[in-house]
């Protein structure tokens, strides 16, 4: 029941944050992305499967990126990363 919660209040705030993608650029897909996966790295808790440590390293490359003003590669690596938290948290592939 724990994990169907939480898919469901992440499901919620991806489906509230869909209007800012119509209207948005790239840099605030960039962070939304990133503040979607600080948010879903709460169902990553108790992973024993070394998957948090993926998402960590993501998120630093994607920050570099973003940094670099790279907002494309931001993109491309939390999209990623979303990816693989939603995969996680349905026991799919790791």
């Amino acid at each position: 029941m724990k994990r169907s919660v939480l898919a469901g209040v992440f499901v919620t705030a991806a489906m509230l944050a869909s209007p800012v993608f119509a209207a948005g650029s790239d840099k605030d897909l960039c962070q939304i992305n990133l503040d979607k996966i600080n948010n879903g790295k709460a169902l990553l808790a108790t992973d024993t499967s070394g998957k948090s440590g993926e998402i960590d390293t993501a998120v630093s490359q994607a920050k570099s990126a973003q940094s670099a003003g790279d907002e494309k590669k931001c993109i491309e690596i939390t999209s990623k990363a979303l990816q693989d938290l939603q995969n996680a948290d349905k026991g799919g592939p790791q």
